[in-house]
């Protein structure tokens, strides 16, 4: 199994980070998005609040764009969880998407939940799945149902060997537990309210495959193998971020896959990119264009509204988005967002 990356590596610095993105030959975002008449990139709406409540997790994933582990203590507190909630009350959002980390780690997870809940939302648990089987965690799948909170879990493959790879050994029988579970639950059943999407990420540096087809093929393996359902597969591409972007130095694949991500870039997905209706809020209420750009620390532009406990909505509407090279992975191919592709 391929050797996982350890948290403290001196390029989880998000100054070295951006200093490698930007000091690399390949044509700029910035000059791809002049060619087609796309800059400066501005947002058109916010309806979707994407709340990063920390960086703790049960796994360590080779491709998190997060950097997220066992050993990380960087967790939303009530206070800041207060301001998304009040920010909630504004009403121009109408979805929840709750990322980490392991976002049910955060100990205020459920009252978050509960809170968007009862103010109508629609609520996105974005889970790792082995989470619900951990201790101290049996109760979180019926509490999720209780609410009616859409599951979107991260399944690199429907096989073992590749799984394990990308995510860790034992995680692939986990996870199948897990799902077992929420299916008895109605999770995955079109007949219920209780939404079950899989993620896939390509396990190498290379784009993902159509989408339609890896779906119809997840929805087949999972059905004979283990009888499992569900709703949705989003493909989502590997962002040059963090762990990933140490794998593509370590193995000499950087060069090559941005060229390829540059190569592949499409004007219609620049149009559909998910930070023009999402506004994005890290774990100490700082404010951001898109998950991407926090695990980069390049909040955003506007000085009215730069943290959620100052949340001014007006300033924030029709924003300019702060882009860099790592923008090319949500814009190549058929596009990546965090609900699969976007054209």
């Amino acid at each position: 199994m391929p050797t996982l990356i350890h948290l403290g590596n001196p390029l989880s610095d998000p100054d070295h980070q951006r200093h490698i993105l930007d000091s690399n030959k390949h044509k700029r975002f910035a000059d791809s998005l002049k060619e087609h008449q796309f800059w400066p990139l501005r947002a058109e709406s916010i309806d979707t609040l994407q709340i990063n409540v920390g960086k703790r997790c049960n796994q360590t994933c080779r491709h998190c764009h997060v950097d997220a582990g066992p050993d990380r203590r960087e967790s939303m507190d009530r206070k800041t969880i207060k301001a998304c909630i009040k920010a909630l009350d504004s009403g121009i959002f109408h979805t929840v998407d709750i990322t980490g980390g392991a976002p049910e780690m955060n100990p205020h997870f459920k009252y978050l939940v509960s809170e968007a809940s009862q103010r109508g939302c629609h609520i996105i648990d974005r889970c790792n799945l082995t989470i619900l089987l951990a201790r101290g965690y049996e109760d979180l799948p019926v509490f999720l149902k209780e609410h009616e909170v859409e599951i979107v879990a991260s399944l690199p493959c429907y096989m073992a060997e590749n799984t394990d790879s990308q995510r860790g050994s034992g995680v692939f029988d986990k996870s199948i537990s897990a799902l077992q579970h929420l299916n008895q639950l109605g999770y995955g059943n079109p007949e219920t309210p209780l939404m079950l999407n899989l993620v896939y990420n390509p396990v190498g540096a290379q784009l993902p495959g159509d989408q339609a087809m890896l779906e119809a093929t997840y929805r087949k393996e999972l059905r004979s193998r283990y009888n499992i359902v569900f709703n949705h597969l989003f493909t989502i591409t590997n962002m040059p971020i963090h762990r990933f972007l140490d794998d593509l130095l370590q193995n000499d694949q950087y060069d090559t896959y941005m060229q390829t991500l540059i190569e592949s870039y499409s004007p219609q997905a620049t149009q559909k990119v998910m930070c023009r209706q999402t506004l994005s809020v890290g774990w100490d209420g700082t404010l951001y264009d898109c998950d991407f750009n926090q695990m980069l620390e390049l909040p955003i532009r506007t000085k009215e509204s730069c943290s959620i406990h100052n949340f001014d909505a007006q300033s924030l509407i029709n924003r300019t988005i702060r882009t860099g090279q790592h923008c090319y992975g949500c814009t190549a191919g058929s596009g990546s967002s965090c609900r699969g592709v976007l054209v």
